[in-house]
């Protein structure tokens, strides 16, 4: 049964009071949207006939719109007309147009709304709105395209924008004969039409009428596109993309989906319910891909792979992005969090089966560990500051729902899960699955229905544990204190990277699961539940917490215990995922001063025997965060830990080369072109010639000079070293190539040459329109890598900062990520006061969130230097050949 907001609220015990919610007086059922785009003016024409349930008695009915002109409307009811003007009001505040009508429609009775209305055909990637691309003759091509999630169909058409309120929609797209038109579903049928814009005849395209559905899930693409197919799956699979774009490098996407369909329809036991599935390049694309029912759109890149021209890092990304958008269709489309609140349920979990299947389709490319060092680390490390938020989080308005798509709803939200799967056991935690998905299909959730489910597969009390980890901010850090006669007290704190938890921060006990590791194997089945308890390890005098590292939290141990746990390492005790979680805990506790910076930088140097890479990967990453906090030290310092971590990599570096063959496994080619990277980077010189020599051959037409692996590496490091001449190369190289991937490339390195006049043609790029709006983060990342680069760009901010806000609207989300680039990586109590100052007395609705996570960062790497300054200068002094 369809529940009303409150009564599902009232129910479940949800403070909904806050929450900026329509009037329940009417229920949409069905909605029948007309669309015509006008690519001359960039506005389209619409008409939208809902069809309602008249929940209570109404003279009123009110409904979101957002940047449209609502020209007429008609209400009626069972077959009568109630009102042909209602009064229209609009409130700018809550996006919300209301229609009042003298003549009352019952309670109990039908009634439908037909709106005649006028939207714009935006360049904001919000809406419906329009994507350019340059076609084979170098001329411009436009496409209308949407992206809905979370609050935008309002721009497309006057509907009912909460995520509860499911209907059927029935699209009809009209537009020039020669243009595909794509919706949600397969098309019914096709009529000639005269356009009211131009009076030619177009062609109309009606959809069959999908499942129910959320209004953030509808979609629409109009444009001249290309297609390849596949009937490997059950429906038909499609890739589309725009002329211009190879859409053979579409193949490995639709082959991919078809398998992963059919595997996700075996896993989740229910059918994929739609007639066909399509997935469509999209030149302008704010996110990395849209999860729309039955048309997934994608930037570019994220969908579309030119093996000869990517590398395997890219590839794995291809992957997991099709794989996440495409468990989507069940866990979020067919079942829907009932609320933005619940936002997790639909990303961590899709985040989680991406891995999930990635690890079955690709064993060999071993993602559960690479795991450890990508998603468990961007959800500690996001959660260790004090303006993180809960996995479910309240959000009221619009312009919050933007914020919370972060690392704590997709990394964080996935991490928990994979903490309950490992607990429950896997085969158990997705029976749980299966009996949510069928329960609540074509309807919605909260997190606790989730958690029932798995509660009746495994009869284990799952709630009362998980709601711990899901409503609280943060997560702990267990301390180890041997006791001696076996036995060890653990204790549990809230871990912030600033180091300064207060009392009143610290009173939530979570229950940590301690997957202690001995020499015996891992026992799963002791929980730390208080804030102190003592538990016995075996005498054989090898014990780690926290196996695999499957559980949310990080470990202290004494400086003698990481040093045993160091030998351990080497002598094969310790998987893959326990070596590099080990090293990242440790370098997030020397952050915020539960250990001493010199003792982490001891342990890393016990590693050079190491081989595996993503090890390394957290070896690199661990001195890469002491290098960014240390980015605005004295000299010598800097040049001390650049030093150590070429004498570190090199050996390793030039023992494993830099030739890629077809033999090489997809971890080793990662693997070579880090070590490259990371040492060439560092210094070393005969990597540094080597990559000025390739980069040289590349860029006189010898493509296969620089293989794609380590392209980026190439680049940054001729940027590096040289001026002018090798800027202008890349710039080119840019400008020329058509291919996504070796353009973002280009982008991302050109901030790496610090001469003044190329760090100014790196920022005038930003506003040029050369970039586009999706890819403004790109130019900054080189930027990022020294101390020039960083005062530079948040100058740019500062002077630019109207204009940043009119491209970049507060209510969407690229913004605060711009604000994050400009801000966060300063180091300096002054560099601080100056960000503060800035925003003083400025509107941070939009990106509040983003800002405030920035300026912790910067007080972490601010506190963190001031307590281990000396300490880093004094180790620096006494391990490196040049110092």
């Amino acid at each position: 049964m369809c529940r009303t907001h409150a009564q599902a609220d009232v129910a479940s015990g949800v403070n909904v009071a806050a929450r900026e919610l329509l009037p329940t007086n009417v229920i949409p059922r069905h909605y029948h949207v007309t669309l015509e785009p006008n690519f001359k003016d960039f506005t389209f024409d619409g008409t939208v006939v809902i069809d309602l349930d008249v929940a209570e008695d109404s003279k009123s009915i009110s409904l979101h719109t957002l940047e449209l002109d609502v020209h007429s409307a008609t209400v009626s009811s069972e077959g009568q007309t109630v009102s042909s003007s209602p009064k229209i009001s609009y409130n700018e505040t809550t996006q919300v147009t209301t229609f009042d009508f003298d003549n009352e429609v019952p309670k109990g009775k039908k009634a439908q709304l037909e709106i005649k209305f006028t939207g714009q055909l935006n360049d904001k990637m919000a809406g419906f709105y329009r994507s350019t691309y340059k076609k084979e003759d170098g001329s411009q091509g436009l496409l209308a395209v949407s992206q809905m999630e979370p609050t935008d169909a309002r721009r497309s058409f006057p509907c009912f924008d909460e995520p509860s309120l499911k209907a059927e929609f029935t699209v009809t797209l009209i537009a020039d004969k020669n243009l595909t038109c794509l919706s949600n579903m397969d098309v019914s049928g096709e009529t000639e039409v005269q356009s009211k814009q131009t009076n030619a005849a177009k062609k109309a395209v009606t959809f069959n009428k999908s499942p129910l559905m959320s209004t953030y899930l509808v979609a629409f693409v109009v444009g001249e596109l290309n297609y390849i197919e596949t009937n490997e799956f059950r429906v038909p699979v499609r890739v589309y993309a725009p002329p211009g774009q190879d859409i053979e490098h579409g193949r490995f996407s639709l082959n991919l989906a078809a398998k992963t369909l059919a595997f996700y329809e075996k896993v989740f036991g229910i059918e994929f319910p739609l007639p066909k599935m399509d997935q469509i390049a999209i030149p302008d694309f704010a996110q990395g891909a849209m999860e729309n029912w039955g048309l997934v759109t994608y930037r570019v890149v994220d969908l579309l792979l030119d093996e000869k021209a990517s590398g395997a890092a890219t590839k794995e990304r291809v992957a997991e992005v099709v794989q996440h958008e495409l468990a989507h269709q069940w866990f979020g489309n067919l079942v829907t969090m009932d609320w933005w609140d619940g936002l997790w349920l639909n990303e961590g979990f899709a985040t989680w089966a991406s891995w999930y299947s990635c690890n079955i389709f690709y064993p060999e490319w071993k993602v559960w560990e690479t795991y450890v060092v990508d998603n468990l680390q961007r959800a500690l490390s996001l959660d260790s500051l004090r303006s993180s938020h809960p996995i479910e989080v309240p959000v009221k308005r619009a312009d919050e729902i933007n914020q919370i798509f972060d690392a704590i709803s997709y990394s964080k939200g996935s991490c928990v899960l994979r903490m309950i799967s490992t607990y429950l056991g896997e085969d158990t935690f997705l029976e749980g699955v299966r009996r949510y998905l069928k329960k609540h299909a074509y309807g919605n959730t909260q997190t606790g229905d989730l958690w029932a489910s798995l509660a009746e597969a495994s009869g284990k009390g799952v709630e009362d544990v998980m709601q711990v980890w899901t409503k609280n901010i943060g997560y702990p850090v267990v301390t180890v204190e041997e006791k001696g006669d076996n036995t060890v007290k653990l204790k549990q704190n809230r871990f912030l990277r600033t180091g300064d938890t207060k009392p009143e921060e610290d009173k939530v006990i979570y229950p940590v699961f301690l997957g202690l590791r001995t020499k015996d194997g891992i026992d799963e089945s002791q929980t730390l539940s208080k804030r102190e308890d003592t538990f016995k390890v075996p005498n054989n005098d090898f014990f780690k917490l926290n196996a695999n590292h499957t559980g949310l939290y990080r470990t202290s141990y004494s400086p003698e215990r990481l040093a045993k746990l160091g030998e351990a390492a080497k002598n094969g005790l310790l998987s893959v995922e326990d070596r590099a979680g080990m090293i990242a805990d440790a370098g997030a506790l020397a952050t915020s001063g539960y250990q001493k910076t010199s003792g982490v930088l001891n342990l890393l140097k016990g590693f050079e025997t190491e081989t595996e890479f993503v090890v390394w990967n957290e070896i690199i990453g661990r001195v890469a965060s002491v290098q960014s906090a240390w980015m605005f030290e004295d000299k010598a310092v800097r040049d001390g830990l650049e030093a150590f971590l070429r004498e570190l990599v090199s050996a390793k570096a030039h023992q494993l080369g830099w030739e890629f063959s077809e033999k090489d496994g997809h971890i080793e080619q990662q693997f070579k072109a880090m070590l490259f990277g990371s040492a060439g980077l560092s210094g070393d010189q005969k990597i540094i010639d080597t990559a000025k020599e390739m980069f040289k051959k590349y860029m006189a037409g010898d493509r296969s000079a620089v293989h794609p692996n380590i392209r980026g590496s190439v680049f940054s490091m001729a940027l590096k070293h040289g001026g002018k001449e090798e800027y202008d190369a890349v710039l080119d190289f840019y400008r020329k190539s058509t291919n996504s991937d070796e353009r973002n490339t280009a982008l991302r390195c050109l901030g790496r040459a610090k001469d003044p006049e190329l760090i100014k043609r790196t920022l005038d790029l930003l506003f040029s329109g050369e970039v586009k709006d999706q890819d403004i983060y790109m130019p900054t990342a080189g930027l990022r890598s020294h101390p020039e680069g960083i005062e530079a760009l948040y100058e740019w901010m500062t002077q630019n900062w109207e204009k940043l806000v009119e491209k970049l609207p507060p209510a969407l989300s690229m913004l605060g990520t711009m604000v994050t680039i400009f801000t966060s990586s300063f180091t300096k109590k002054e560099q601080l006061a100056k960000v503060e100052q800035f925003f003083a007395d400025k509107s941070t609705n939009g990106f509040d969130q983003s800002l405030a996570q920035s300026l912790d960062a910067i007080r972490s790497k601010i506190s963190w230097v001031e307590r281990d300054r000396e300490d880093v200068a004094a180790w620096v002094k006494e391990n490196t050949k040049s110092s």
